[in-house]
């Protein structure tokens, strides 16, 4: 009796498991929503903006380069895209397939009840492992007082905690009891080594060219590579791709020129600013040209560009550089002594982003680094020259997992080729002529591979 009602029994069983694990199947399908959150008056990435589901506390923020990945399972549901000092928008979806959803978000102001601030949520640290991490964009930055009409993101960065500044007239800082040659500081990625205009007066960034800054004081993410003191990001605008835009400003020392506009509307754009002082031309006219002092100066010049080009809604390439430089010059005619003192920095950086999938995100950068310091003196028939300085070439890849709506991994690698010229000198005097052909140069190869996975704790 029993072997003749096993095959039923058999049948039936597997048959209601189809139907659970269909019911299961149909209750767990996940549809994943991503895409890019820009500005809708210039077309520029909204890094940090926020894409929550109406009513719950699920929800992503956009990367560093606006993109954003949130996988839900299927039903009903309305979207809030918002960031601070934009209207938030509201989108209702159904989806039952991934989606690509590309949004603009436009400027608008808050008209809110009084409210209390604090420095950080109760529940801080259980849902975010960012740990001393403060942004501020370039109009916050504005508003603060600057020192000579020159907005200066070092010295805001030196007013905020835990950060002391590393003297009077000088661009460096602490954090947290590190020192100046500690901190990673970064513009589009590219490591600069020297920060200071002036002899330290004034940092190297022009405001007009800065979209925002990213001050990292502890628990730097595996992305950064290995840094004892604290990371500095620093990124350009990208550039207006609806119109033309021009703005500039003459301060007590230095005037600045900024022009960003579209090469293509919606597709491509570019951004170039430039920044001079006149400390020489307004001290030229007081020096009379029989004094023994004539000719000398000072001046400090800073050059920012970059473009970009969107080939598709999965593809955009970001070409950026900049090129800054101080110039000394010291004559002394009674001594027949002169010297020429530049010294300044070049970087470059070649950026790809590609979306692979709907959850997987990827950047590729190319990035040049250059710094030199030169002195060439002469006093009578002899003459002395020596450079100094140091070059990266820089390869680098990462890439974004969205897993779920609460974890994150990012993972990738770098490589870097040091070249080191601590010292190189030649010099001359009357036929005998001093030129070696060995200049001292050192070579390093870094290479890094890195995981993290950051997630957070959500309770309604």
């Amino acid at each position: 009796m029993f072997n003749r009602r096993a095959p039923i029994l058999f049948l039936t069983l597997l048959l209601l498991t189809a139907t659970a694990l269909q019911a299961v199947g149909q209750a767990v399908a996940r549809f994943t929503i991503s895409g890019y959150i820009t500005d809708a008056r210039n077309g520029e990435s909204i890094p940090g903006a926020n894409v929550m589901v109406k009513g719950t506390l699920t929800g992503v923020q956009t990367n560093a380069y606006g993109f954003y990945s949130l996988t839900l399972p299927a039903g009903d549901y309305t979207l809030v895209y918002s960031f601070l000092g934009y209207t938030p928008q509201e989108t209702a979806l159904t989806p039952d397939k991934n989606l690509t959803k590309n949004l603009a978000l436009s400027t608008g102001a808050i008209q809110a009840k009084e409210v209390v601030v604090t420095s950080k949520r109760k529940d801080e640290n259980i849902r975010s492992t960012d740990m001393g991490r403060i942004s501020m964009s370039t109009a916050d930055m504005k508003k603060l007082p600057a020192l000579m009409g020159e907005v200066d993101i070092l010295k805001v960065m030196q007013m905020m905690p835990g950060v002391q500044a590393a003297g009077e007239g000088n661009a460096g800082f602490y954090v947290r009891g590190g020192g100046p040659d500690q901190n990673l500081i970064l513009l589009d990625e590219a490591p600069v080594y020297n920060t200071g205009h002036l002899f330290g007066f004034f940092s190297i960034f022009n405001a007009d060219a800065i979209k925002d800054v990213t001050l990292i004081k502890g628990g730097m993410p595996a992305s950064y590579g290995g840094r004892l003191s604290s990371v500095v990001d620093v990124n350009m605008k990208e550039g207006n791709n609806q119109g033309f835009e021009v703005e500039g400003g003459l301060g007590a020392i230095a005037s600045r020129l900024s022009i960003q506009g579209p090469i293509q509307k919606d597709k491509s754009s570019f951004m170039f600013s430039g920044r001079r002082t006149y400390v020489d031309l307004l001290t030229k006219p007081f020096i009379s040209p029989k004094s023994d002092f004539y000719g000398s100066g000072y001046y400090f010049y800073d050059l920012n560009a970059k473009a970009n080009y969107k080939f598709s809604d999965k593809d955009r390439l970001y070409l950026s550089a900049y090129m800054g430089q101080d110039v000394f010059t010291f004559n002394n005619k009674e001594r027949a002594f002169n010297a020429h003192i530049p010294w300044g920095n070049a970087t470059a950086t070649l950026r790809w982003n590609h979306v692979f999938s709907q959850k997987l995100f990827a950047n590729t950068s190319l990035i040049y680094n250059d710094y030199k310091f030169e002195f060439s003196g002469r006093q009578s028939d002899f003459d002395i020259r020596m450079k100094s300085g140091i070059r990266d070439l820089n390869a680098k890849l990462d890439l974004d997992y969205y897993v779920t709506a609460k974890h994150h991994l990012k993972f990738g690698g770098n490589y870097i080729y040091h070249v080191f010229r601590p010292s190189s000198i030649s010099g001359a005097q009357d036929s005998t002529t001093f030129n070696p052909d060995n200049t001292y140069k050192k070579f390093a190869h870094e290479a890094a591979l890195y995981i993290q996975m950051t997630g957070t704790s959500v309770r309604n």
